[in-house]
């Protein structure tokens, strides 16, 4: 699909790469001065959703800048504008509801590195569509690196054919701890009680069940997670039988409060995982967030991550089906 719409101009931005000739991301602009307001743009929103939903498939992250997005509200009608269907967030991240559908991105420290994921890439279901919004941009750093996800495969199959093939035959099994209330010092602080939406253990259950989770309690009142078997790779419908590296081995491999197994229990070689961490990042995509941005994702198709942050940083986030 070639580009071709009167109500945007292409632009660019630092950082910008072009992937089997795809430009992440896309940066889409007010095609003149007096359309940059936000009635405007949820006008062209809306008259132009179909396309914009496949612009986001095809180009896998899509840059609105120079609309005068100025708030939580004005955020919120865009992600309304093309009723998509909420997903509720579950997940470690600490977060805190804004407005409508609009969540604080992760609470956790600003100095810390949040690593590259798939938003909710454990769970049953996971959002289709991501949309991030630049209330008020770092001073420094604090960018939200992104990565296409089928590069990650294609290279790890060059390196590790039989490993790769190997573990996404077997599949993979996580665990993770959490404690019972919210912990905002740490970027994986959030409680079960929040995730869960429930003080109350046979409720909680119950839900991680439904989730494709089992819980072990701890003798402190946390709660071991543990989620298995999942894939190491899939292919989604209409992203060009791309296999995605749709999992999150080195996230959690090996870490304090996580692990990262084959399914049947067998350990994954060290040397596989730090190889997968270096060229995870070697094919990042970088760009500098600017006041009023918003931000589209292919879930499906984009691990993201955040960078350590000078304050102040405000990024908002919604999910959608």
């Amino acid at each position: 699909m070639e580009f071709s719409c009167k109500d945007f101009t292409v632009g660019k931005c630092q950082g910008q790469k072009l992937v089997d000739g795809e430009t992440m991301p896309l940066v889409l602009q007010p095609p003149e001065a007096d359309k940059a307001d936000i009635d405007s743009l949820l006008s062209v929103l809306k008259t132009n959703k179909d396309w914009f939903e496949q612009l986001i498939i095809k180009n896998s992250a899509v840059l609105l800048r120079g609309f005068d997005v100025k708030n939580a509200q004005d955020f919120n009608d865009i992600v309304e504008a093309f009723g998509w269907d909420d997903i509720r967030y579950v997940g470690p991240a600490p977060r805190t509801h804004i407005y409508g559908r609009v969540w604080t991105a992760n609470e956790g420290p600003l100095s810390e590195f949040i690593y590259y994921h798939h938003e909710m890439v454990l769970i049953k279901e996971s959002p289709k569509t991501l949309l991030l919004y630049c209330e008020v941009p770092p001073p420094e750093g604090g960018e939200t690196p992104f990565v296409p996800s089928f590069r990650v495969t294609e290279r790890m199959l060059e390196e590790f054919p039989e490993a790769v093939e190997e573990m996404d035959a077997k599949g993979l099994q996580y665990s993770f701890t959490a404690l019972s209330k919210n912990d905002t010092s740490s970027m994986r602080g959030r409680g079960w009680e929040d995730a869960l939406g429930t003080s109350d253990r046979a409720e909680a259950e119950r839900r991680a069940k439904a989730l494709g989770m089992g819980l072990e309690w701890l003798p402190n009142g946390g709660v071991k997670t543990v989620l298995g078997p999942r894939a190491l790779t899939r292919v989604f419908e209409g992203r060009k039988g791309r296999r995605m590296w749709f999992n999150t081995l080195v996230g959690m491999h090996g870490k304090e409060l996580s692990s990262a197994t084959m399914a049947d229990g067998a350990e994954i070689s060290e040397k596989v995982v730090k190889r997968c961490e270096e060229i995870i990042e070697e094919e990042s995509i970088q760009f500098k967030w600017e006041k009023g941005d918003v931000l589209f994702f292919d879930n499906m198709a984009l691990l993201h991550g955040r960078r350590p942050s000078l304050p102040p940083r405000r990024v908002l986030v919604a999910t959608c089906k």
